[in-house]
């Protein structure tokens, strides 16, 4: 087990100085130069080339690449070309946002889509069947976004019940700043519940046909009691990969949600730093995304350990 993990750890370290040597050499190729931004157009050539020389832009490609890798593992994330300010600060401050933002949309997509899909798994064919499916095909269809506008028009324009959007700052209070992020969450939690319902109902089904499932009920066990304890239980395998994957989505594909809302996360400055071409920005929140990513897999990973025995006993 503890050789299985070591390898995991070697291998995820492996892909992300990978990723993170593609990531430098993609934003090193975007177009534009952050200094001729910083500056504007009617920039000296000497003033720029000193603004390029303080930046470190003009040492070649694969110094800077160390210089940020080395900074990295050091915690030094670098200074924001736009801000002035060092990036981790930057990150960590907006992580303040996306995570509580991200985390309440997991709990509410896990809170809708997995009641669903178990009860339309063990009612196959009836009502809850039928609801699952319409409701898994219309959330799937509409984009977050859209989501995201409906909800305003419809709690905000409208009911005057919720914040069009803007964040007052957990400093505000607890609920004024959970109040801010809900409707958000909902529109994030939508599409991925009806992907985890289609999911959940799938692989509840797959072990109701499994022959452990026929002896339990050859027993005389109830219909209940097969189905939270046998099928469920055996059924984590593709619902936890899913929400792994939902988990780092919610987080680094808030873009859209988060300037719709005008939410001060990860996702909008991202956004900013895109469109102000600050590049130290873009390669730190970039590099995070895929980290988290990597991360997930690996968790996950090893959850399927902790949740099926017999990956235990192959080990």
């Amino acid at each position: 087990m503890i050789a299985l993990v070591l390898r995991r750890v070697a291998g995820l370290v492996l892909t992300l100085l990978v990723v993170s040597l593609l990531i430098f050499a993609v934003m090193d190729m975007l177009p534009g130069d952050p200094a001729s931004i910083m500056l504007g157009t009617s920039a000296s050539p000497e003033t720029l080339a000193a603004l390029r020389h303080e930046l470190g832009l003009d040492r070649s490609l694969l110094i800077r690449y160390v210089e940020w890798l080395a900074g990295v593992f050091t915690g030094d994330l670098g200074r924001s070309y736009t801000y002035g300010v060092p990036v981790a600060g930057l990150i960590l401050e907006r992580l303040a946002v996306t995570l509580p933002l991200a985390l309440i949309a997991i709990l509410l997509s896990v809170a809708i889509a997995i009641p669903l899909g178990v009860t339309a798994a063990s009612r196959r064919g009836g009502i809850v069947d039928g609801v699952a499916a319409v409701f898994s095909q219309v959330s799937i269809a509409v984009p977050a976004f859209w989501v995201a506008l409906l909800l305003i028009i419809l709690f905000s324009t409208t009911l005057g019940l919720m914040p069009a959007g803007g964040f007052p700052g957990w400093s505000a209070g607890v609920w004024p700043a959970l109040k801010a992020l809900l409707m958000p969450a909902v529109a994030l939690a939508l599409p991925q519940a009806g992907v985890l319902t289609r999911v959940t109902r799938s692989a509840v089904l797959d072990t109701l046909h499994e022959d452990f499932t026929r002896t339990a009920r050859a027993k005389g066990l109830s219909a209940a009691t097969v189905l939270w304890r046998h099928s469920v239980p055996n059924a984590l395998v593709p619902i936890l990969t899913i929400l792994g994957l939902q988990a780092t989505f919610l987080v680094a594909g808030a873009v859209l949600v988060e300037n719709v809302f005008n939410l001060p996360g990860l996702g909008r400055l991202a956004y900013q730093a895109l469109s102000q071409r600050d590049i130290v920005v873009m390669q730190d929140v970039v590099l995070f995304f895929a980290g988290l990513v990597i991360l997930m897999n690996f968790l996950v990973d090893l959850s399927y350990l902790a949740i099926d025995p017999r990956l235990r006993k192959g080990i």
